[in-house]
């Protein structure tokens, strides 16, 4: 296997080439507008506050509930993903052991949208052209970690990068809305 990262522009349209020419049209006709988000996997507080993201882990592993039931699926516990119990189980507290360890598993996602939308983020996000896996780890955390405090990858920077206009949470009834003004 090639450890580059590879992209095609035609990855999610249809295989059929006449109904993917009508795709391609479709998807060209709508490119450049701004981004509706009815289901952001995001915190608004992170808008509200916009500072700097802390680390790779917390920003992309630890929130992300669709990765973490993956890596439990397959054995992995919550606590040693820096997920913390209720109880007083210890956890996992160093995002750089945290994001070795979800590297080093990272090949469960294979064939998954996780994996293809991470993939996606790690090439025209964060410039990076191998594939995550062990070796490549610490290469991984160290250039998202470098990026994240720069004032180009804080939230409203980004927010306005991807030219986003509208961006819907997915938090709980009970939560405070403060963070939404």
């Amino acid at each position: 296997m090639s450890s580059a990262l590879v992209f095609s522009d035609d990855r999610l349209l249809p295989a059929d080439p006449a109904t993917r020419a009508i795709a391609r049209r479709l998807y060209q006709a709508v490119a450049a507008l701004p981004i509706i988000s009815p289901h952001g996997h995001t915190d608004p507080a992170w808008f509200a506050a916009n500072e700097n993201f802390s680390n790779p882990a917390e920003l992309l592993l630890i929130p992300d509930h669709y990765l973490l039931r993956m890596l439990y699926s397959q054995g992995i516990s919550l606590q040693s993903m820096g997920v913390s119990c209720k109880d007083s189980t210890a956890c996992e507290t160093n995002p750089r052991t945290i994001w070795r360890r979800f590297a080093a598993h990272y090949y469960l996602f294979r064939g998954t949208p996780s994996h293809m939308w991470l993939n996606y983020v790690f090439y025209h996000v964060f410039g990076l052209r191998k594939r995550l896996q062990a070796d490549t780890a610490d290469e991984y955390y160290d250039t998202i970690q470098a990026q994240l405090q720069t004032e180009a990858f804080k939230p409203r920077a980004l927010f306005n990068r991807y030219n986003i206009e509208v961006l819907a949470t997915t938090e709980s009834p009970l939560d405070d809305l403060r963070f939404h003004r």
